[in-house]
């Protein structure tokens, strides 16, 4: 690279990336395949449309592989394409969600979410995003003794507030979702059920969490998390009468967005092929032993575990402990300077402010990746409660 400046900034991040534990449950690592596909000629070719019905010309190659990736997606959800349709042109999760709602839902109409300090994410309807702007969002939260979803609580809240759709996901909740609850839920409130399971895509294809395509009407996820890919995201819509795959893909296209970045598309077909491979099944299923063990360590070493462990990568530690510990601004600041990254985060009833937290938000997806065990984990554990003690 001529520009010396930006190269010594990536090798800078590269070093940094090597030097670090990093247990942000967001990120993960790529392959040097998946790069390769982000750092092609791909990146020249403007191909605004869907492939075989493109606006410009010389599309034959890029048709090719955006419906390559369409079909590895659905094959690697096990999918029957005549039942199921994928749109991989949507740029991340926000703006996947967000032609959504714009597909399916009156402006001004309700969308029902997790709120955000229990757990859900920004584009799920909270205030501060575009979503809660455009739309109203009917929030449900964590049973405050359990901190687990009461489907109970929520049924009555879907029934007396009759939203448009219910978005069944998270950002920041552990444990497993019950996608037939919640499709019961949705059925009876009149609404479409929408499941993000963008931090759970990649245990759902390594089998270790359960799927929600049996249940939902829409499904979207993002590809950067647990499922190791780029920064990008697919949409998944059922094919019926109400045509929800045509709306959405109208929606994106001309609806949100210009020309796909079919660079990014590419990586996505590449890692969607390395997540259909026993390796990959494998890797998911140590992702939930390794976070199953640091939950475990952290509660033996006197932490407090929101909802007492894990049944996915992801776990909510509340460093605060009503004063006791840490706050979760200090605690992030604390292990970053030894080195382990992770991420300050609300809790459940939250009386903090979200710039300072009562909690840390953890994750094993990444540290599995580089071929961490659950000895390493247990060491890792040992390594934050030190920290966090002195």
């Amino acid at each position: 690279m001529k520009d010396v400046q930006i190269k010594k900034l990536i090798v800078a991040e590269r070093v940094r990336q090597r030097r670090v534990i990093n247990l942000i449950a967001s990120e993960n690592y790529v392959s040097k395949d998946v790069l390769e596909a982000l750092g092609s000629e791909l990146t020249n070719k403007y191909a605004e449309g869907y492939p075989n019905k493109r606006y410009y010309g010389g599309n034959e190659i890029v048709d090719k592989v955006e419906t390559i990736a369409q079909g590895r997606a659905l094959k690697l959800f096990k999918l029957d394409p005549n039942e199921w349709h994928v749109n991989v042109q949507a740029l991340s999760g926000s703006p996947a969600n967000l032609a959504v709602y714009l597909a399916l839902v009156p402006q001004h109409g309700k969308i029902m979410g997790m709120s955000l300090d229990h757990g859900g994410h920004l584009t799920h309807g909270h205030k501060v995003s575009a979503t809660g702007k455009m739309w109203t969002q009917v929030a449900f939260g964590v049973d405050p003794k359990t901190e687990r979803l009461e489907y109970g609580a929520i049924k009555s809240i879907a029934m007396r507030e009759k939203p448009q759709i219910i978005v069944a996901g998270f950002t920041a909740y552990p444990r497993v979702i019950d996608w037939q609850r919640f499709r019961e839920i949705a059925d009876a409130a009149g609404a479409y059920l929408m499941v993000d399971m963008s931090h759970v895509a990649g245990l759902v294809a390594g089998g270790v969490y359960p799927s929600p395509f049996p249940y939902a009407d829409i499904v979207t996820t993002t590809v950067h998390k647990t499922l190791r890919g780029p920064r990008s995201a697919m949409i998944f819509t059922r094919k019926d009468t109400r045509e929800l795959d045509k709306k959405i893909d109208k929606a994106v296209f001309p609806g949100l967005q210009g020309g796909p970045h079919m660079n990014q598309i590419a990586a996505v077909a590449v890692a969607l092929k390395e997540a259909n491979t026993p390796a990959f099944k494998a890797y998911a299923k140590q992702v939930v032993k390794n976070a199953d063990v640091l939950a475990r360590e952290l509660i033996a070493l006197g932490w407090r575990v929101v909802s007492g462990g894990t049944d996915s990568h992801l776990i909510l530690v509340d460093t605060w402990m009503d004063g006791k510990g840490v706050s979760g601004k200090d605690a992030s600041d604390r292990l970053q300077r030894a080195g382990i990254i992770v991420n300050k985060n609300t809790i459940p009833n939250e009386t903090r402010s979200p710039m300072d937290p009562s909690g840390i938000r953890l994750g094993t997806a990444a540290e599995t990746t580089r071929g961490k065990k659950e000895k390493d984990i247990v060491r890792i554990a040992r390594a934050i409660n030190s920290v966090l003690r002195k």
